[in-house]
């Protein structure tokens, strides 16, 4: 797969746990996610795969995440880090809130499988003052 195609793959299989238009079901979140998987939030709180799974389960409506700047880096021939940003608008009971967020993805028996996710805070800018590769 080209660097380009598997940025784009990626990048699809992210944002479909943003769950925009409808949320996952529990069996794609599952198949979705590495056994292994574990996340650093934008709080610094950790959460384990078990965690995520009912979060997501949960969820009924679109998420109000917008997902910009995806950039991918290639750690080994099954392994691949994906960063971006990704912006909220507020919903009920939240705050809207900028973040630097970080995926690795590791491919399991011709599947990509997400390994490991942290969100950094950032700063509320506009896309072009964001920093540039």
């Amino acid at each position: 797969m080209t660097e380009a195609a598997l940025l784009a793959h990626l990048s699809a299989l992210e944002t479909e746990l943003h769950h925009p238009g409808a949320p996952a079901t529990p069996e794609r979140a599952q198949a979705l996610l590495h056994p292994e998987f574990f996340e650093v939030g934008r709080s610094g709180a950790c959460y384990s795969r078990a965690t995520v799974l009912a979060y997501l389960s949960i969820q009924t409506s679109a998420s109000p995440v917008r997902a910009s700047q995806f950039r991918l880096t290639r750690l080994g021939d099954d392994t691949a880090l994906l960063t971006y940003r990704s912006d909220a608008t507020a919903g009920p009971g939240q705050a809207p809130g900028s973040t630097w967020r970080s995926s690795v993805w590791q491919c399991v028996h011709g599947h990509w499988l997400l390994r490991y996710h942290q969100g950094t805070p950032a700063p509320a800018l506009p896309a072009q003052d964001a920093i540039e590769k």
